[in-house]
C-alpha cells in the first residue's frame, strides 16, 4: 500500500483552498450586470391571496421587474414535482397538491413565495417589496402532525381529502398479527420522531443567466445534484429544453439532503433571468433557510414488539403518521416508505413485520430527506423497542441484542431487504469492550455519590446505502435510475481528469476520488483532478445523497480506469510489438510478460494520442474511456454506538460522558475521513436526542426560525469519541465499499434516549431531551418511585 493510495489516510486536497477563503461557492458568483431577487413571503400559514398591488413597488429606485403566480402561469412554467410515486393499500396513487414556485391564489404556509422583486441592488429590491400590497384571507392552519387527519381539520390540498396523502403499508399483516397473538410478552411504545431543520454552513443560493443569442440558460445554484436539477426544470416544470440549460453547482458548503431537492428560488431565478433580460442572483439568509429548506423527521408512531417464551423477538408492528408540510418535496413521498419500513427489521432476525404509514399534510414547510432519511426514524423505533423490552424481561439489554442478531447471510427480512454480509455480534463485543462496559457500574455509583445520574444506552443500527439499483428503486416508484457515471480522461502528458456525477459537498471527494485513481493506475495523487457538478461538463449522473458516493460513484470510475487500462495494453501491444495477451499493468507500468521491455502510463498516454504505430489500425488514437455502473443490491453498513451520560438531577442538564463506535463499512478508501464523517454524523444524532427540535404554534408561525431559538450541537455537548471498526466486505459492487455519510446520525438518537431513560429509571422522556425536558422526566419518575413505596 502506498502511502497516498487505497486505504491511506491522506490529508484532504481541498481544504486548502476552503480553509484559506478561495472556494467558489454559489454566492461568490456575478454575472455581468446581474440584478438582485428579493422574495416576498407569505406572513400567514394558511391564506387566500384576494389581490396583490405592485403599482408603487414597481417604480421604486431600482426596481428592474416584480413577477407573481400570474406570471408564472402566463409562460407555462410548471409547479414543482415529488419524483417518487407511492400508492395507498387500495391501489390508489398519491393526492400531490399543486405546488407553483410562486403562490397561485393561496399560501400554504409561513414563508411560502408570494412575490419576487428584482432590483439593481438587494438593498432596492426589499425596499420595494415593502411597497407591494397583498391582501390575504386569512383561514385556519393545523400544524400537528397528530391532528393533519382529525375530523374537521382544515384542509390544505382539495385533492387530498383528511389531508392524507397516501395510506401504505408493508408486511405481512396476517403473519404479525398471528405472532402477537402467540407472544409471551409485548413490548408498546408511542414514539415520536421531532422535526428538525437541516442546517449546512452554506445557505441555499440561485444565480440564473440567460443568453438571448443561444437562447440558452445557465443556473448556478447550491446543489447535491445538478443533474436532476436540470432534469427536472426542463422535462417537468418547463423553463427549457434540456440541452438548453446548463446546471452548474460549484463548491457546496455542506448539504445533508437538504440541498437534494428542487426549490422555488432557483426555479423563479432562472426564468425570470429571460423575463428581465438580466442575470437575477438570490442568497437565502438564515431565516428564510429555517422557513423554507426542506426540514427532516417528525414523525409520530405506535409501535409494538412481540417475544416469545424463549426471549426471541417474533413479530414487530407499527403505525406511523408522517407529516409532509405543505407540499410534497422532490423525494419525500420515500422517506417514510421505503427508506423507512424495509429497515424495521434493524439488525435483527424478526420473522414477521407489518407497517403502516399514513402521510399527511399540514401548514408547514415541507419535508424530506434529511441525514439518514428514514433509516433515523426506523432505528430510532427498534432500538427503543428492543431496549424497553429488555428492562420490561429483565434482560441485559446487550445480552437480548446478540441473541436476536441475524447471524447467517445473507438474510431476506420481511420487508424487501436482504441483507448481504455482516457480523453484528462482532461489532457488539468490540464496543463493549472499547468502552469498558464491565466499568460501568463502578462509574454509576460514583456518580450517585456525587448526587449525579449516570446512565448507559446502546444503539444497533442499519442502514441501506446506495439507494439503487434501478430496477429495485423504479419498482418502489422511484422516477430515476439511480446508477451513476463516470468518464477517465487521461492527457497525452499521462495526467488524468476524472468527471463523475457525483457530487462533492464536504465529504472529501477530491481527494478520495483521485486516491482510487492514483492508486488503480499507479500515479502520483497529484496528477488526477476531480471534476463535477456541471451538466456541460458531464454528460449525466444522479449525485450525492443516501451514502451512494463510494459504492456507486466509484464503482462507475473503477468500470472506466479498467477500461482506461484495458486499451493502454492495446497501445502498449502497438508500440512494444508484443501480443497483447503478454502486456501486463502493474504499478504504474505496461511490459512485456518474462522481459524487461515496458513504458511508463505516462509514455502510453503519449502513444496513444501520436498514434503513429496503430495509424490506420482497428485501434482508435486517445486515451478515453466512460461507464456507467448500477449495483446488483444496496449496502448495508452496520454498528454498535455506545452513549454513556451523566444527569444532574437539579437542573437536568446532561453530560456525554463517553461515546463508542464501532461501524462496519466495508472496505475503506481513506480512514481519516470516514472517521470524521462519523464525528460529523453523531454531533447531528446527538443535536436530534438533546438539543434541536421544530416548533410551530396553532397558527402555524415558526417559533424556532433563528439559532437565539433553535440550538445547533457545539463543541462543548460532544465528548471525544472513541471509534473503531469491524469489517465485512460487501458483495454487491466491486470496490467492497457499504458507505459511512449516515451512520452516525442514525446510531446516535437511540443511543442518546436508551441512555437518558437507564439513568432516570423512566421511559417517558422525549426528544430534544433538553434541560427541562431531563428535569420534569426526573420529577415524574421520583413521583412514580415515592407512589410506589
Amino acid at each position: 500500500m502506498t502511502t497516498t493510495g487505497v486505504g491511506a489516510s491522506v490529508r484532504r486536497k481541498e481544504d486548502l483552498r476552503f480553509i484559506t477563503g478561495k472556494g467558489n461557492y454559489t454566492s461568490d458568483i456575478n454575472r455581468p450586470g446581474q440584478a438582485h431577487a428579493y422574495f416576498l413571503r407569505s406572513p400567514h400559514a394558511h391564506a387566500a391571496i384576494r389581490s396583490i398591488d405592485i403599482d408603487k413597488a414597481r417604480h421604486m429606485p431600482g426596481v428592474v421587474g416584480i413577477l407573481t403566480g400570474e406570471d408564472l402561469a402566463a409562460d407555462k412554467i410548471g409547479g414543482l414535482i415529488c419524483g417518487w410515486m407511492i400508492h395507498s393499500k387500495d391501489g390508489t396513487p398519491m393526492k400531490a397538491g399543486p405546488h407553483p414556485a410562486l403562490a397561485q391564489g393561496k399560501v400554504r404556509h409561513v414563508g411560502d413565495q408570494v412575490v419576487v422583486v428584482i432590483a439593481e441592488t438587494l438593498a432596492q429590491a426589499k425596499d420595494a417589496a415593502e411597497a407591494v400590497v397583498v391582501d390575504y384571507e386569512v383561514l385556519p392552519a393545523v400544524t400537528e402532525t397528530a391532528k393533519a387527519q382529525a375530523k374537521g381539520a382544515p384542509q390544505v390540498h382539495d385533492v387530498a381529502p383528511d389531508n392524507t396523502i397516501f395510506e401504505w403499508a408493508l408486511g405481512d399483516k396476517a403473519a404479525t398479527d398471528a405472532a402477537f397473538a402467540a407472544a409471551t410478552h409485548v413490548t408498546r411504545l408511542e414514539i415520536v420522531n421531532n422535526r428538525l431543520v437541516p442546517n449546512p454552513m452554506e445557505p441555499r443560493a440561485a444565480v440564473g443567466d440567460y443568453d438571448s443569442g443561444t437562447e440558452s440558460f445557465t443556473l448556478y445554484t447550491t446543489s447535491q445534484n445538478p443533474h436532476v436539477a436540470r432534469l427536472v426544470l426542463s422535462a417537468f416544470v418547463g423553463i427549457a429544453p434540456e440541452h438548453k440549460l446548463r446546471v452548474i453547482a460549484p463548491d457546496v458548503g455542506g448539504g445533508f439532503g437538504s440541498k437534494i431537492f428542487i426549490y422555488a428560488e432557483e426555479t423563479v431565478c432562472v426564468w425570470a433571468a429571460r423575463r428581465v433580460g438580466r442575470p437575477v442572483k438570490w442568497t437565502s439568509d438564515r431565516t428564510e433557510a429555517f422557513l423554507v429548506d426542506a426540514h427532516g423527521r417528525d414523525h409520530v408512531t405506535h409501535a409494538e414488539l412481540a417475544v416469545d417464551e424463549t426471549g426471541r423477538i417474533t413479530g414487530l408492528r407499527v403505525k406511523t403518521i408522517a407529516n409532509l408540510g405543505a407540499y410534497m418535496s422532490t423525494f419525500s413521498s420515500s422517506v417514510p416508505t421505503y427508506l423507512y419500513a424495509p429497515l424495521l427489521s434493524g439488525q435483527y432476525d424478526i420473522p414477521a413485520i407489518y407497517a403502516e404509514v399514513d402521510a399527511v399534510y399540514t401548514h408547514t414547510a415541507p419535508v424530506d430527506a434529511y441525514r439518514g432519511a428514514g433509516r433515523p426514524e426506523a432505528t430510532f423505533v427498534v432500538e427503543r423497542l428492543v431496549e424497553v423490552a429488555a428492562r420490561e424481561l429483565g434482560v441485559d439489554p446487550a445480552r437480548f441484542r446478540r441473541k436476536n442478531f441475524v447471524r447467517k447471510f445473507p438474510h431476506q427480512t420481511p420487508v424487501i431487504m436482504a441483507y448481504d454480509a455482516g457480523d453484528y455480534a462482532a461489532a457488539l463485543d468490540k464496543a463493549m469492550e472499547l468502552h469498558d462496559v464491565k466499568g460501568f457500574p463502578v462509574r454509576r455509583r460514583t456518580s450517585a455519590r456525587n448526587g449525579k445520574l449516570r446512565g448507559l444506552g446502546y444503539s444497533a443500527y442499519i442502514e441501506a446505502c446506495g439507494i439503487a439499483p434501478s430496477a429495485a428503486v423504479g419498482s418502489l416508484g422511484a422516477g430515476v435510475g439511480l446508477w451513476e457515471s463516470a468518464e477517465i480522461r487521461v492527457n497525452p502528458v499521462g495526467t488524468v481528469e476524472v468527471l463523475t456525477g457525483s457530487h462533492s459537498h464536504g465529504q472529501g471527494h477530491e481527494t478520495t476520488f483521485a486516491q482510487l485513481v492514483s492508486d488503480r493506475l499507479g500515479i502520483d495523487i497529484n496528477s488526477v483532478s476531480i471534476v463535477h457538478g456541471d451538466t456541460d461538463k458531464v454528460q449525466f449522473g444522479m449525485g450525492t445523497y443516501g451514502s451512494r458516493s463510494g459504492a456507486v460513484g466509484m464503482s462507475a470510475i473503477v468500470k472506466a480506469v479498467d477500461k482506461v487500462i484495458a486499451k493502454g495494453k492495446k497501445v502498449a501491444s502497438y508500440v512494444l510489438e508484443a501480443s497483447e495477451g503478454d502486456i501486463e499493468f502493474k504499478d504504474g507500468r505496461f511490459t512485456v510478460a518474462g522481459t524487461d521491455k515496458g513504458l511508463g502510463f505516462g509514455e502510453v498516454a503519449l502513444q496513444a494520442y501520436i498514434a503513429h504505430k496503430f495509424s490506420g489500425q482497428e485501434l482508435e488514437p486517445g486515451l478515453k474511456e466512460g461507464a456507467f455502473y448500477d449495483p446488483t443490491n444496496f449496502t448495508f453498513p452496520a454498528g454498535v454506538h455506545i452513549c454513556e451520560l451523566e444527569i444532574d438531577p437539579q437542573t437536568g442538564v446532561t453530560t456525554i460522558e463517553r461515546w463508542t463506535a464501532v461501524d462496519d463499512f466495508g472496505e475503506l478508501i481513506n480512514p481519516m475521513i470516514v472517521e470524521g464523517q462519523v464525528h460529523g454524523g453523531i454531533a447531528q444524532g446527538v443535536g436530534q436526542a438533546l438539543l434541536e427540535g421544530t416548533v410551530y404554534d396553532k397558527d402555524g408561525q415558526l417559533l424556532t426560525a433563528s439559532y437565539m431559538d433553535y440550538c445547533m450541537p457545539r463543541a462543548d455537548n460532544l465528548p471525544s469519541f472513541n471509534v473503531g471498526m469491524t469489517k465485512t466486505r460487501c458483495p454487491s459492487n466491486p470496490l467492497g465499499i457499504k458507505g459511512c455519510g449516515e451512520a452516525g446520525a442514525i446510531a446516535a438518537p437511540p443511543a442518546v434516549i436508551n441512555a437518558l431513560t437507564d439513568a432516570i429509571g423512566s421511559e417517558d422522556v422525549p426528544m430534544p431531551a433538553t434541560p427541562q425536558a431531563v428535569w420534569q422526566a426526573v420529577q415524574r419518575a421520583n413521583r412514580l418511585k415515592a407512589a410506589a413505596e
